[in-house]
């Protein structure tokens, strides 16, 4: 059995485990920052493409214009009637002549076209033909254009490129100028010969948009002709392009700052975690114990609390591994005794006659087969006991009345001139704790039995228990030597061996105070021991201390 148990030497030991496929490999960028920096150029995107559909402020814009032309066709329309129609009363009509030097004199200058319809549909006036006549072309030669800045180029053509893509609520009809051009090839010049205002907007390829608006040109309140005053949107384009250049351009330098505080981020995330992953996966794969989990806990952020964790789980990880090679160790040495007990008690057999020599062996070989049977139960009870205490489910445990069922089962079993169990519970039910209510009951079973070795012929042990401090405090005493000093903590190792004097060798495995003390820390608490004392300081017992959270 000890060769099973020895530790595994430089040959044996198993190859490393190949690195865990759940760690990626280091790359230019991690996906983790491609995550964030994707999700803020998202919303960085979306809220630009909001501020760039700018049909609201376009609309404005045109409803600014139109209400311009509204005023100056009014004005004009009005100049007209009070100046160009002429005639009699009963017979009043527009005058071409004087008609064309009006609109030549209030529109030309404003740089919007007019034209006017008389009462029959047909053109009098084009303000576009008036200014154009009688004047001579003049050429003059323009320097060449001033290249721009590559800044401002790169945000024109992101600009054509985005405006590309925002959809147009507008479908506008094409604008067509005949040649002979008619009232009825505008609806809003027909809706002003019926006496009403009207505007209209159309499609004109290089120009933009045409907004037009037409007013009648009334005399006495009969409509003599129509005025139909016009103008494209470059303007309002112009305004537009200027208002969405001036976002992109924001937009760029939002991007690039984007960029930079996502990356920040990103690495602030994923550089941390990468190294826990990979200190993690070294700790899978390396023997030994020089790998190190990095210590972010100094961030106070979750990546600091994930540090953390990773570092306590992988000392417990270690200390397990300790405690295993050493239970493992104990076990070999417990067990090696009473085998070389026996090998040597069978041995002495075969070559002794007497009987009651031989008698005497086998009561020897008997007690060392007692003795590795319970140790060998105790074993195995200990190492099933992390398992147990990890799939376990809680629930409340009244310690006081498990006490004092544990205390009624002593009473029946004590054999005679056994110590006498007193006990000191509260009848209220108040010590109720979350545990395993099996393993509560093995630690107060563990703890009398120990109390009961102890204690002399006629002795008293006493089990209470209170609530002190926001804890259950359970206490066992009893009227035995006492602990020496510098063994107080360690009666709670594995197989301590200091027995009281008169005790068969044996009967006791070592584990029982170790298992409680697992249990206790397994429940949230803690257990300690110390001596009873009496007014002069002397010894009286030793006393053990049990402290649950409730």
């Amino acid at each position: 059995m000890a060769a099973h148990l020895r530790a595994p030497g430089r040959d044996d030991r198993p190859a490393a485990p190949p690195a865990s496929r759940h760690v990626r490999r280091r790359g230019f960028v991690s996906p983790l920052t491609l995550r964030i920096l994707a999700i803020n150029l998202l919303a960085l995107a979306l809220l630009v493409g909001g501020l760039l559909y700018l049909d609201v402020y376009r609309e404005g814009l045109v409803e600014a214009k139109f209400r311009a032309l509204r005023i100056e066709g009014e004005l004009i329309a009005g100049a007209l009637a009070e100046s160009a129609v002429v005639g009699l009363p009963t017979d009043r009509r527009l005058d071409p002549l004087i008609a064309r030097q009006i609109v030549r004199r209030l529109v030309v200058p404003t740089g919007v076209r007019a034209r006017l319809y008389a009462d029959d549909g047909e053109l009098i006036a084009d303000s576009r033909r008036l200014a154009a006549a009688g004047r001579s072309v003049v050429t003059k030669t323009l320097p060449p254009p001033e290249p721009g800045s590559a800044f401002n180029e790169l945000v024109a053509r992101l600009y054509d490129l985005v405006t590309g893509w925002l959809p147009r609520t507008d479908q506008l009809p094409p604008y067509v100028e005949r040649s002979r051009q008619r009232a009825e090839d505008y609806a809003e010049v027909v809706a002003a010969l019926r006496g009403e205002a009207g505007s209209g907007r159309r499609a004109a390829p290089g120009e933009g948009t045409i907004l037009s608006f037409a007013v009648p040109v009334q005399s006495f309140k009969r409509v003599q002709g129509a005025l139909l005053l016009s103008t494209d949107s470059r303007d309002i384009e112009d305004s537009v392009r200027s208002a969405r250049l001036g976002i992109l351009g924001v937009f760029v330098i939002a991007v690039v700052v984007t960029v930079l505080l996502s990356a920040f981020l990103a690495g602030t995330i994923a550089r941390p975690v990468r190294r826990l992953a990979e200190a993690a996966d070294q700790v899978r794969r390396v023997t030994g114990r020089q790998i190190e989990i990095p210590d972010f806990t100094k961030r106070r952020d979750e990546i600091g609390d994930l540090s953390g964790a990773l570092r306590d789980m992988t000392q417990g990880l270690y200390q397990r591994l300790d405690d295993i090679e050493a239970f493992a160790a104990d076990v070999a040495h417990e067990l090696k005794n009473p085998l070389t007990s026996l090998r040597s008690a069978i041995e002495t057999v075969r070559r002794v006659d007497d009987p009651a020599q031989q008698k005497r062996l086998m009561d020897i070989l008997l007690d060392d087969v007692i003795r590795l049977d319970r140790l060998i139960s105790d074993i195995s009870d200990a190492s099933r006991l992390d398992a147990e205490l990890s799939r376990g489910e809680t629930a409340p445990v009244d310690v006081s009345a498990l006490a004092r069922a544990l205390g009624e089962l002593y009473r029946e079993t004590a054999k005679p001139g056994a110590p006498e169990l007193v006990l000191d519970l509260p009848e209220d039910g108040s010590l109720t704790v979350p545990g395993i209510e099996r393993r509560l009951g093995q630690v107060i079973t563990n703890l009398v039995d120990n109390a009961v070795s102890f204690s002399p012929p006629g002795g008293v042990i006493r089990l209470s228990a209170e609530r002190r401090d926001g804890a259950v405090e359970l206490r066992v005493e009893d009227d035995g030597p006492g602990l020496p000093e510098d063994k107080i903590e360690a009666v709670f190792e594995r197989f301590y061996s200091q027995r009281p004097v008169g005790e068969d060798f044996g009967i006791h495995s070592g584990l029982g105070l170790s298992i409680s003390r697992q249990i206790v820390e397994a429940h949230g608490g803690s257990i300690r021991a110390e001596n009873r004392r009496d007014g002069n300081g002397r010894v009286v017992g030793a006393r053990f201390i049990v402290r649950l959270p409730i």
